[in-house]
């Protein structure tokens, strides 16, 4: 999914987002706006997480809902 869209449509997904990485807040979800820079950021500092594996999980999760 393009993160153009992803940002336009951020408020639908953002309860998927909480869903899946549920140590997130709604504050942060807000302050993220659909940017991948910062929910790799905040994926990171909550999971330990390095930055590779933050962006292949981000990427995995809007690609499956790119096919639903």
């Amino acid at each position: 999914m393009n993160w153009d869209i992803i940002q336009g449509k951020w408020e639908q997904l953002k309860g998927g987002v909480k869903e899946k990485w549920g140590d997130l807040t709604d504050d942060e979800l807000t302050e993220i706006s659909g940017k991948q820079d910062k929910l790799s950021g905040k994926l990171q500092e909550k999971y330990g997480w390095t930055k590779e594996r933050a962006n292949e999980e981000i990427n995995r999760f809007f690609a499956d809902k790119d096919r639903a």
